[in-house]
């Protein structure tokens, strides 16, 4: 029930509360029942047809009852109340009015404790006020999605999908991009476009805390990306390898692609199935900046001495070397070539070792040196290639290169 309506009816029971008690009083001071009936109630106000009929009947015996006496009885000076005179079912129905329970104020007032407060500007006690448990404050403004996680549903279901917020906050205007987004309407599409490219369950969380702004990149804008690879003669495999591993490939445009992949081609001069196999090896080479590459190609021609052809070769068996320090690049090939006299056709024929830390090769080189089995022409007896001088764990290296043990080998390096 509605407070007002609740209102109205104690207010009622009260007036009639008051209009019970102060009946036979009003009784007493008026010469005849029918004054009486005609004070307590206007005429407009009394019920009609039969169950005006029942009201009259009780009032009028309600005033027989409380103060009317017989007109003999007056004569005479004798005034004995008309309740002698009524017939039985009279007096039992004055004794069921005596029996009606009395509402007192304090059970009233009791009542009226029940009522929540009426107006929020109504004091309330310090016991009230403590137990009062307000929600946080969202901030206008927070330098962390942390902040957020708890009234985002979006920010919410990224977690739970692996996504890591403390990165994806340091990336530029990201974590604007999540608060504007709607799961269920902006990324759920990208979610099962995803799926469907051939990103594994497990790699969406990495995949997105890398790059969370193709969750605003448009969704026919991504089809036809990836419809462009797929004219290319890239592969559904292959094209899954590519995204996972380079997670920004599906932001360049077609025509970015295109030319991203034409200047490897003309650069280097590999046919197309070759360049095709260099990106899916490093798909980076299609995101990254195209500087360092043509930097580290200059390097190679002309500061390191390979010629074209060789270049080729090393680029396609090793594509890191295109994006790889130029500062190491060059003190790896001055150790390789000066100190270990291996000539460019040999460091052609293995340019893995570039990939190698420059400590490995000199603590091993220096080892086979001091054991005279530094040998590295393969037509000399004793030959061990470059790849067995940087690629084997130290205790195979030891055992069948260098024919030692793994012991000799560990005190050998305390001296240097």
């Amino acid at each position: 029930m509605a407070l007002w309506a609740r209102q109205a009816s104690r207010w009622c029971c009260l007036l009639n509360t008051a209009r019970a008690a102060g009946f036979p009083r009003r009784l007493r001071s008026c010469g005849s029942p029918a004054r009486t009936c005609r004070e307590f109630a206007p005429l407009a106000l009394l019920p009609a047809g039969k169950d005006g009929v029942l009201w009259r009947l009780q009032v009028c015996r309600h005033a027989s009852v409380g103060s009317c006496f017989a007109p003999d009885s007056a004569k005479d000076g004798s005034f004995s109340p008309l309740e002698s005179n009524l017939p039985s079912p009279v007096k039992q129905e004055q004794a069921k009015v005596e029996a009606l329970p009395d509402l007192n104020a304090k059970i009233l007032n009791e009542d009226w404790d029940d009522i929540p407060p009426s107006s929020a500007l109504e004091e309330i006690s310090e016991e009230e006020a403590v137990q009062i448990i307000a929600e946080p404050i969202l901030p206008l403004q927070s330098t962390t999605l942390r902040d957020y996680v708890d009234h985002s549903e979006t920010l919410a279901k990224l977690v739970h999908l692996g996504v890591d917020l403390s990165q994806v906050e340091k990336r530029q205007k990201a974590g604007q991009l999540l608060l504007t987004l709607d799961f269920e309407k902006d990324i759920k599409k990208i979610l099962l476009f995803l799926k469907d490219v051939g990103v594994e369950d497990n790699q969406l969380g990495p995949f997105l805390t890398k790059n969370p702004y193709i969750l605003g990149e448009d969704l026919e804008a991504l089809e036809t990306r990836v419809a462009y690879l797929k004219s290319k003669k890239f592969g559904k495999s292959e094209i899954a390898q590519m995204v996972s591993r380079a997670p920004y490939l599906l932001l360049f445009s077609v025509e970015r692609l295109d030319n991203r992949l034409g200047f490897f081609k003309n650069e280097l001069g590999l046919s197309v199935k070759k360049t095709k196999d260099l990106v899916v090896r490093l798909p980076r080479l299609l995101t990254g900046k195209l500087e360092p590459v043509k930097e580290n190609l200059q390097v190679c021609q002309i500061e390191l001495g390979f010629q074209r052809n060789e270049i080729q070769q090393i680029v396609y068996k090793t594509p890191k070397i295109l994006t790889a320090s130029k500062k190491r690049l060059k003190q790896t090939f001055d150790y390789l070539h000066n100190i270990m006299g291996i000539p460019h056709h040999m460091l052609t024929r293995f340019p893995q070792v570039f990939n190698s830390k420059l400590l490995r090769i000199r603590e091993r080189h220096m080892f086979l040196a001091f054991l005279g089995r530094a040998q590295y022409d393969p037509a000399q007896p004793s030959y061990i290639s470059l790849d067995q001088l940087v690629s084997l764990p130290d205790e195979v290296f030891c055992t069948e290169i260098a024919k030692a043990s793994i012991q000799d080998f560990e005190n050998f390096l305390k001296t240097l």
